[in-house]
């Protein structure tokens, strides 16, 4: 294995702007419960194992290596980055934000979160240490926390690749880039913690996909991108959780790059209803053997609006849904991930439990407002 693959199994947290260090304390050192005598006198030369003398010589090449990798990632995207400036109107008075974005074509098209600039009277982005440039919100997704920006500009921008986020794996290295408390360009860099995370969105909706990392995040690093080893943005950073340390969250570039073309290509990112409200009821277990179910729970139908595929279909008030098509149907969230834009006026096989007994009911969703 390579000095540079070795080093980036390792759990390393990194920050750019500064390096903080302090003696350390006697609470920091591990228990000693025998003789104060024990061990060798405090002038005796230290003994290495040939094994510590291997990893004493190799630390500083891998450290060398890692250091490499992430001044080049942050030589490679850090032009792409945005330092977003927004401008609110509050009971009369102009209130002043920031946070950051990620340049994703060169003629000025920017991703960032959509609560970095939801309610905006006026955006202005910096670039590459360049001129504040004028931006137009061309989409917004809040069930995604994203929004996609031009920049009124004829410049051609440096553009970040979207990559791949399926093939980002726990452990491997993560960089973030944005502008925290104003600072910016700050770099911090860590792990990916895990992927496949879900996170709820100020619509109260699931976001799905969610990446992971303890790569540190603060107040206007949201919108700034998570970068892999490689140089591609694998996220798009949206969220810390209050009170932890490192615990940070970011949007698949896979969802990014979804919402990105519906966005360019609609103006919004669509998605499908069925027009029914309800909640999750757990199923009693004599119900769920009558129907040959292994799932615990459905969405009981509480109300079915009028006029509604869910209505035309002759879904009822008391119906358990527990499942769309080969989507299982434990939850409401179950229904809100299987209604993507693909199943608008498509045929869905919903299966419900109606007066214990499975019934199955064709449905047509239509698109959802809003």
């Amino acid at each position: 294995m390579s000095a540079i693959a070795r080093i980036f199994r390792r759990p390393v947290g990194v920050v750019a702007e500064t390096r903080c260090s302090r003696e350390p304390a006697l609470s920091d050192l591990p228990p000693h419960d025998g003789p104060a005598h024990d061990g060798p006198a405090p002038d005796a030369p230290r003994q290495h194992s040939p094994a510590q003398g291997d990893r004493s010589r190799d630390d500083g090449p891998l450290l060398d290596a890692y250091s490499r990798a992430v001044v080049g990632v942050v030589e490679q995207v850090s032009p792409s980055v945005a330092h977003i400036h927004v401008a609110r109107e509050r009971q009369s008075r102009r209130v002043q934000g920031s946070g950051s974005g990620v340049v994703v074509s060169p003629d000025g098209i920017i991703l960032t979160n959509n609560h970095v600039i939801d309610g905006a009277a006026r955006i202005d982005a910096v670039i590459n240490g360049g001129r504040p440039m004028r931006m137009r919100v061309l989409g917004r997704d809040p069930d995604t926390d994203l929004a996609v920006l031009r920049a009124e500009t004829t410049e051609r921008l440096v553009a970040a690749r979207l990559g791949n986020s399926k093939s980002v794996a726990p452990g491997q290295v993560a960089i973030a880039i944005g502008n925290p408390l104003g600072f910016r360009s700050t770099v911090t860099a860590g792990i990916v913690s895990a992927v496949g995370r879900t996170l709820r969105g100020d619509g109260g909706r699931l976001i799905g996909d969610v990446i992971q990392t303890d790569a540190a995040l603060n107040p206007g690093n949201s919108g700034g991108p998570l970068v892999s080893s490689a140089g591609e943005v694998i996220g798009i950073n949206t969220a810390t959780i209050s009170g932890t340390q490192g615990i940070c969250f970011s949007v698949a570039s896979n969802s990014a790059s979804y919402v990105l073309g519906q966005i360019l290509q609609h103006g919004r990112v669509r998605r499908a209803r069925l027009g029914i409200a309800g909640e999750q009821v757990t199923l009693p277990e004599r119900l769920r053997h009558r129907a040959g179910l292994d799932q615990k729970s459905g969405v009981l139908v509480a109300d079915v609006m009028p006029d509604t595929p869910a209505a035309v279909a002759g879904v009822r008030p008391g119906d358990i849904v527990v499942s769309l098509d080969t989507t299982v149907v434990t939850g409401i969230d179950d229904i809100s991930r299987a209604l993507d834009g693909s199943r608008i006026g498509v045929t869905v096989t919903a299966r419900l439990i109606r007066d214990g007994q499975i019934e199955v009911i064709a449905v047509v969703p239509d698109e959802r407002s809003g």
